[in-house]
């Protein structure tokens, strides 16, 4: 009896390995203090790793892999997007989960933040009076709990998932002979 692998399966290392490395980035920014509205460009660089270069490589190679590898050199857009959604949900759960630790490790990580998003609102909406301030920072505040980020996160990087998936799958479906 063959034994037969899951394109869901065979994306863990991949999910796993863009989950890290989304983590480091975290880490090394929080260590050198590097704060992306003083740096935008830093920002921007980050934001395009993370949601275009990043998931778009590691949906490839799982793919790729799962085709060459487990599968005989065939893949269907179904297993591309099956290893897409697994690739990308499995890295924003592991960020989810660090986010969640962090935040009971370093809790003061929260306040320098939101005091910091303070800052730059105020810079940016002079006008602003301290009524609307408050109303935006407590929906800022909100969006930062660890019961309200880590969905939308998974659910955010499943959608991204979804849309790379279906590139990868059209660029490189190879479906088997109907014989």
């Amino acid at each position: 009896m063959q034994e037969i692998t899951s394109p869901g399966k065979s994306a863990l290392n991949y999910g796993v390995a863009f989950g890290i490395i989304m983590i480091l980035e975290f880490v090394v920014m929080y260590v050198l203090d590097i704060n992306p509205q003083d740096a935008p460009l830093v920002g921007v660089i980050i934001n395009v790793l993370n949601y275009v270069i990043l998931p778009f490589a590691f949906i490839y190679l799982a793919a790729n892999n799962f085709k060459l590898n487990f599968n005989k050199g065939f893949i269907s857009l179904s297993e591309t997007l099956k290893i897409g959604l697994t690739v990308c949900a499995l890295a924003a759960l592991m960020y989810g989960i660090f986010y969640l630790i962090f935040d009971i490790i370093v809790p003061e990580f929260k306040q320098e933040l939101l005091s910091k998003i303070q800052e730059v609102t105020v810079k940016q909406t002079p006008s602003i009076t301290s009524e609307q301030l408050k109303m935006s920072m407590k929906f800022v505040e909100m969006f930062m709990r660890p019961y309200v980020v880590i969905p939308f996160t998974i659910l955010m990087y499943c959608v991204i998932g979804l849309i790379h998936a279906l590139i990868v799958g059209l660029v490189i479906k190879k479906d088997k002979p109907a014989f």
